[in-house]
């Protein structure tokens, strides 16, 4: 039976973990290599020979290391000879082979480095021995399998975006829209991961498929699509003995995701090449944290601005969540792992601990600061995990050995869309730490069909009582990105559940930050609980009257301290047309326990990086309080300036959508057409002048 992808990767893991201290060419090498095939299945015996003779003329006989007549020559030096005279040499050997014998690849390397060279492209991959689980695809010859070629991916994120994008806009032009398109383009972003990342096995059986079709001239894409959802939805022992192999080959996914049905779309031309260059497209190194920016890239810049959607890169959601929760337990864990006595117990009860902590954002959107959380918090456990298991003594009950799991975490999400692609973001960031996991333990270690799953609420998080999405009792942490809207671009529903936030809380003033509106339900929510609150908010919330109006609501009602904080920096967004906005990072704890040390990091200027101080308290403008009075002290709205000087008024403001505004072009060919016209123009001078 031919291996899957996950289990070569594991035997890769083991590979590299036996040789990492070969390095003698003579004494080693045949060892070396029947256990380098064995990694895929294969007996090296059945394909390759060991000192081929060949007759160089004029040179006298050589003799090939390993040699596969028609796919594989190998030369192999000891460690820390030169390659490129071994590549070279190889090189040579094919100058003097009968055409049928000539090789598609050369394989020099001295133990610890591989260099594989395709001698039809030139393409040349090195990397050192521990990455082997890595780089076993570009060895996919071994097994029969050609190699993919695959477009440029640089950026690559940027470019799953457009790839995304380009294929929602040929769906919706078709007039394909509304939920069945978001759904259907959910399901395409998952099998299309899914292909290239060893959930279906083997690789790119989605994309054989695809083009099989096409090939044979037949684009019924859309019927070819919906019957694999429905096997992807269907256990193996419940599907139909007449399946036709090309998807019987397909696992079963579960999780809901596959479950509705509605009719396909009918493909056009446009359309099936837009998937199939997405096919095309190597969506390996892609990071599941970046969805939100894969959802933004199909969002015109309108309805971003209504939503306040402002996507982030990782970096900047590692500002959150490190002083939030990680570098604590981060901090705790040094600790136990320095332990003389008592270690592996606490280590143990350390990872019971990681597994019990639960998160909620209640702005998700399409779940990257979820994403981000998950993955980091699987990468310490993977971290205890090898410090309970060492020198690769891992527990043969691999399905047992992780505990972390994606139904620790909880979301909010207006939009259907986006909620539903955070759920699958959960799941292929889950997919991902399990392949890390397997490559750690030697071993197979997967998740599928799906059994669990993040819990992402779709529908308004200021209406929703989050208490029924995760009661406050049962909840750790509240972390995110709220919406940021101005004023005088709310819709009237986000109008009216901000005024309901802010009335129940006690707070008038409808022009504040809509992001208050999160503020105030998470310090509300956490009276019900022992939860810390790390947010991300526009800067205005730390200046101006509104200060005086909010944080005493929050600082002295609801008994909270701000326990860390970024102040203002500039904040962009990974996707195309990015959004830009000035923001500062607050983190929350309620005071019964607050942290003794207080985080906080200063820009130099908004795009610089941050330098860390630490204080005893903080003040709501984000400012070291220790020698205040009264730490929480406001400055209160005044009727009228205190040095006398005139008040300011907001004076002539264009509200026109910028149509009675013209450039100098503009005027002059407005008055060829009304040249009456010449004395209503007056000089305009902005910030932008």
């Amino acid at each position: 039976m031919r291996l899957s992808w996950q289990e070569i990767r594991a035997r890769a893991a083991l590979f590299a973990d036996e040789w990492q201290n070969a390095h003698y060419e003579k004494g080693e090498t045949q060892s070396f290599y029947n256990a380098f095939f064995r990694i895929f299945g294969v007996e090296r015996r059945r394909v390759a020979v060991y000192e081929q003779s060949v007759a160089r003329f004029g040179q006298g006989k050589g003799f090939i290391d390993l040699f596969w007549p028609g796919t594989l020559i190998v030369e192999q030096k000891s460690q820390g000879r030169d390659l490129l005279g071994a590549r070279m040499q190889a090189l040579d050997y094919t100058n003097h082979l009968k055409p049928y014998e000539t090789p598609k690849y050369i394989l020099v390397s001295d133990f610890q480095t591989f260099e594989l060279t395709e001698l039809d492209t030139g393409a040349r991959t090195a990397f050192a021995l521990s990455d082997l689980p890595r780089h076993v695809e570009k060895f996919a010859f071994i097994l029969g399998r050609d190699v993919r070629r695959f477009k440029d991916q640089d950026p690559v994120n940027i470019k799953a975006a457009e790839l995304v994008g380009a294929l929602h806009d040929a769906l919706e032009a078709s007039g394909y829209t509304g939920h069945k398109l978001e759904v259907f383009l959910v399901r395409i972003v998952f099998c299309l991961f899914a292909d290239d990342t060893g959930i279906f096995e083997p690789k790119d059986i989605l994309w054989d498929l695809l083009e099989d079709l096409h090939n044979r001239g037949e684009g019924d894409f859309g019927s070819a699509l919906n019957k694999l959802f429905d096997v992807l939805n269907t256990p193996e022992a419940e599907r139909s003995p007449n399946l036709a192999p090309e998807y019987a080959q397909f696992p079963y996914v579960n999780g809901a995701l596959f479950a509705e049905y509605f009719p396909a779309p009918d493909f056009n031309e446009d359309m099936r090449a837009a998937l199939l260059n997405a096919c095309r497209f190597d969506w390996t190194p892609i990071s599941p944290a970046i969805f939100g920016s894969l959802f933004q890239s199909v969002m015109n810049p309108r309805e971003r601005r209504e939503k306040g959607a402002h996507y982030t890169t990782e970096k900047n959601i590692l500002k959150v969540i490190e002083p939030l929760f990680l570098d604590d337990l981060r901090a705790e864990f040094e600790r136990i792992r320095a332990l003389k006595r008592g270690r592996e117990a606490r280590l143990g009860a350390f990872q019971d601990k990681l597994a019990g902590l639960t998160f909620f954002d209640p702005a998700c959107g399409c779940g990257n600061f979820l994403v981000i959380a998950y993955r980091e918090l699987r990468a310490l456990e993977h971290e205890v995990l090898a410090e309970l298991n060492p020198q690769g003594q891992w527990s043969l009950d691999l399905d047992h050995l992780s505990k972390v799991d994606v139904s620790q975490f909880y979301g909010i999400e207006y939009e259907e869309f986006p909620a539903r692609i955070a759920e699958i973001a959960m799941w292929m960031m889950d997919h991902i730490m399990n392949n890390r996991l397997s490559a750690l333990a030697g071993g197979l270690f997967t998740r599928i069909p799906l059994r669990s799953s993040a819990t992402i609420r779709n529908g308004d998080s200021l209406e929703i009582d989050w208490a029924d999405v995760l009661p406050a009792e049962q909840c750790s942490f509240v972390l995110g990105n709220p919406p940021f809207v101005g004023f005088v671009f709310r819709t009237k529903e986000q109008k009216e559940g901000f005024d309901r936030v802010l009335a129940r809380c006690g707070v008038s003033g409808s022009r504040l930050d809509y992001v208050f509106g999160w503020f105030l339900k998470a310090a509300e929510y956490a009276q019900g609980g022992n939860l810390r609150i790390g947010f991300v908010a526009t800067n205005s919330v730390t200046q101006g009257e509104q200060v005086a109006v909010v944080w005493p609501v929050i600082l002295d009602q609801f008994h909270m301290v701000v326990s860390f904080a970024h102040r203002t920096f500039e904040w962009g967004s990974e996707a195309r047309g990015k959004a830009h906005v000035h923001v500062v990072i607050i983190g929350l704890d309620k005071k019964i326990n607050e942290r003794s040390e207080k985080r906080l990091f200063n820009y130099a200027t908004i795009k610089a990086e941050p330098n860390e101080t630490t204080h005893s308290v903080l003040s709501p403008y984000l400012i070291d309080a220790s020698g205040l009075n009264d730490p929480h002290l406001v400055i209160r709205r005044a009727s009228e300036p205190l040095n006398g000087l005139p008040v300011v008024r907001v004076g002539t403001k264009p509200v026109d959508a910028g149509h009675y505004i013209f450039s100098a072009e503009e005027k002059e060919a407005f008055l060829v057409v009304e040249p009456k016209a010449e004395d209503l123009f007056r000089p305009f001078m902005g910030a932008r002048e």
